[in-house]
């Protein structure tokens, strides 16, 4: 049931809206040395995004070492080489630009960068040390040139270790952002494909967040408002990538499902998903949530999990006169295939059924209390069944 009662303590300052990044240098900032923490650098170099913040960092008095080395899905030695630069150069404070994967790496390094030991030693799973970390971070400023994972806003990130093939999540509310900006200018030129599995992953933080058995009044809240906002713009983003208006909306959705998380938590498709992902880190972590989520949620719903509840984000997908909880799974259906991910298989991955049970216990034992905020109880088996189901 939805708890009346809530903590709301987001301590991020936020600068939004088109041109944001450009008044980043008006802003003050949390130190003078800033570890910057990208990918390759490339996409932000063509796009101007490299630039304009350099300017806005040079504005402020701040100097810059450069960390370009995050992957997709960000691991455990990754995250412990920025720590040894940040470290090595006196940074004391980090900058992240890029999506979802640079600004939890970049938590993560600010993180390591003042306490002792490894990241495993703090990290809640069968194989970590499951030791809360004894020293605040360097403070975070985000950039986010994605519109996916919301972690501009909430105090959460996830990172993978190879070795172990866990997937964990790192929350700590002294993991907040002290600042982000959420431009959308930024955003114009991601591919169409990437938008859909940015957009999808955005989708589903608000859907779990909504359905979820600890949810409160203002989660719930966030939850719809950033539901309808996807179901009207991503398709437009991803037919009309120029067009800033639909990107503006969705970009506020994905900020939106930011909040959820921040007064709410989320349900086990994240759980599933990222035992896909820590398999195979090929796989994006939307393709993931999108290839498992028809099979997730007929999963729910055959359960008799809160079906009025289902009838209301089938409304907010856009299906106004919607009365039974599988009108969620048309309208769910749907709006994946105009976005043009219908047809994703887990093959293309080198995802194979032998591995099922094994992903199965994985996603039960790294994120175990994603499980126990389901609204109807999923087995280890009802887990085998889902990645069957949704298994091409």
């Amino acid at each position: 049931m939805t708890s009346p009662n809530f903590i709301y303590d987001i301590p991020t300052r936020l600068l939004f809206g088109p041109g944001a990044l450009d008044k980043l240098g008006e802003e003050k900032l949390p130190g003078k040395k800033a570890l910057l923490v990208m990918t390759g650098g490339k996409s932000a170099k063509a796009t101007g995004a490299y630039d304009r913040l350099l300017t806005q960092l040079a504005k402020s008095g701040a100097t810059v070492v450069e960390f370009p080395k995050v992957q997709a899905n960000p691991l455990r030695p990754t995250v412990m080489e920025g720590t040894a630069l940040a470290k090595a150069e006196g940074c004391d404070f980090i900058v992240a630009l890029g999506g979802g994967s640079v600004m939890d790496a970049a938590k993560m390094i600010g993180v390591m960068a003042r306490n002792p030991g490894d990241l495993w030693d703090y990290a809640y799973t069968t194989t970590g040390g499951n030791k809360p970390y004894p020293n605040a971070p360097l403070p975070l400023v985000c950039i986010t040139t994605t519109a996916g994972t919301g972690s501009e806003i909430d105090p959460g990130a996830v990172i993978s270790d190879d070795d172990r093939r866990e997937k964990p999540g790192f929350v700590d509310p002294r993991q907040f952002p002290v600042l982000s900006v959420v431009d959308p200018t930024l955003m114009l030129s991601v591919p169409a494909h990437l938008t859909a599995y940015q957009g999808f992953d955005a989708l589903f933080h608000s859907i779990e967040g909504y359905l979820a058995g600890p949810r409160s009044l203002m989660s719930e809240l966030y939850a719809l408002a950033a539901v309808e906002r996807l179901a009207a713009n991503l398709p437009r983003c991803i037919t009309h990538p120029d067009d800033l208006e639909a990107r503006t909306q969705v970009a506020l959705a994905n900020t939106l499902g930011g909040f959820v998380m921040s007064t709410g938590p989320l349900t086990s498709e994240h759980a599933i998903e990222h035992a896909l992902s820590a398999f195979h880190h090929a796989l994006p972590h939307g393709a993931g949530l999108i290839m498992v989520s028809l099979a997730y949620y007929k999963a729910l719903i055959d359960k008799g999990a809160c079906p009025g509840r289902f009838v209301r984000l089938a409304q907010a997908l856009g299906r106004p006169t919607a009365t039974r909880p599988e009108d969620f799974l048309d309208a769910l259906a749907a709006l994946q295939k105009a976005c043009g991910v219908d047809a994703l298989k887990m093959s293309d991955y080198g995802i194979t059924p032998a591995e099922f049970p094994a992903m199965a216990q994985n996603a039960r034992d790294t994120l175990a209390a994603l499980f126990d905020c389901d609204p109807a109880p999923l087995s280890g088996e009802d887990v085998v069944q889902i990645y069957q189901a949704s298994y091409r």
